[in-house]
């Protein structure tokens, strides 16, 4: 990768000064960069960390000196992560190989594309549908019936089950799981758990009930829209009967769990260890932090923020922001905090005045 700063200003869509013709081959942190690498500077507080590498050129914030920072240089970012992620797609190119490998197993019921790439020890299965330009790497699997978009990257390992449909540049990261059986069981009688819920807790739990757990098998697999991406080892969990359906752009972190039937709107944000119990419906645009959980059957509005760690245990409106276990409006949480926080002096003020 060879690039002129000129021309990397020009794939960005920025503003360059100085010395266009200079070649850029990598990007690296302020303080770790070469001579021939881009320095990421895209806000004051990196200027320093300039002077510790030998970075000729830096993508750098508006109205930023870089001259006075010994650059020939400098590529402007109004918005710098915008640029960072600009750069990064410009600088990591998929290698151009399509073809099958010998060691691929391919059902002969299979329809393969135009340039899709098959890495060694994968396998698809029966009537799957896999669109031009695809990439399926090493030991990923691909299971019967299953429909592909154009531009899908399929990492290894991955596994994509039985009937799930995905559109366009769908991006799966090493040893996902889409399609797997939904964790749903039954008992014969009424189980303790079922009259828990009913009761809040009052009830009885009898020991005369059937303690065997019946399968309810998921046939609705997963349905995917246009420029999702799933991480590494998340798991989506397929419909019952209906499909379990991924929005168009909507993004999932590594180490989620989506179960079954749930619906996510378009261009949702899901990050690391968010749970989804079976059939959450999240509306459009929505973000979950970092091991958020949301109890089943609930109905979470379009534009609703989650802050990390935040349990939700009742619906959420549209636009709200939420906090907390279990999580209410954010101004409400951090005002119970601030009262939970100065309950011991309040117990020491009490116990003093009745002492007094």
């Amino acid at each position: 990768m060879n690039y002129t700063l000129q021309q990397i200003a020009e794939a960005l869509g920025a503003e360059w000064k100085g010395d266009g013709s200079l070649r850029i081959t990598g990007a690296a942190e302020p303080g770790m960069a070469g001579a021939d690498d881009l320095a990421l500077a895209m806000s004051p507080r990196y200027a320093e960390a300039l002077q510790q590498g030998s970075a000729r050129a830096a993508l750098v914030w508006p109205d930023a000196d870089w001259q006075a920072m010994g650059l020939a240089g400098a590529v402007i970012a109004p918005r710098g992560r915008l640029a960072m992620a600009r750069l990064t797609q410009l600088l990591d190119p998929m290698p151009a190989d399509p073809g099958i490998h010998p060691s691929a197993v391919i059902d002969p019921s299979a329809e393969i594309g135009a340039d899709v790439h098959v890495g060694p020890l994968a396998v698809i299965g029966a009537g799957a549908v896999i669109g031009a330009g695809s990439r399926i790497e090493a030991q990923a699997s691909i299971g019967p019936g299953v429909r592909l978009g154009e531009g899908a990257l399929i990492h290894s390992g991955a596994r994509l089950g039985r009937n799930v449909v995905a559109g366009a540049r769908l991006i799966v990261q090493p040893n996902a799981v889409i399609g797997g059986d939904g964790f749903s069981f039954v008992t014969e009688a009424e189980s303790h758990v079922e009259s828990a819920r009913a009761e809040l807790g009052q009830g009885s739990v009898s020991a005369d009930a059937d303690p065997t757990w019946h399968r309810i098998h998921s046939l609705g697999a997963v349905s995917l829209g246009d420029d999702v991406e799933i991480g590494a080892c998340a798991t989506i969990d397929a419909g019952t009967i209906r499909p379990t359906r991924i929005g168009n752009g909507s993004k999932i972190d590594n180490l989620v769990q989506v179960g079954h039937n749930c619906v996510i709107g378009d261009h949702c944000l899901l990050c690391g260890h968010v749970g989804l119990a079976g059939s959450v419906t999240i509306g459009d645009r929505s973000v979950l932090g970092g091991k958020v959980g949301v109890s089943d059957n609930l109905v979470i509005g379009a534009d609703v923020v989650l802050t990390g760690g935040s349990i939700v245990l009742s619906n959420v409106p549209a636009g709200r922001v939420m906090m907390g276990y279990p999580a209410t409006k954010i101004d409400t949480q951090v005002e119970s905090y601030k009262a939970l926080r100065r309950l011991p002096r309040l117990m020491r003020d009490l116990a003093a005045s009745r002492k007094g």
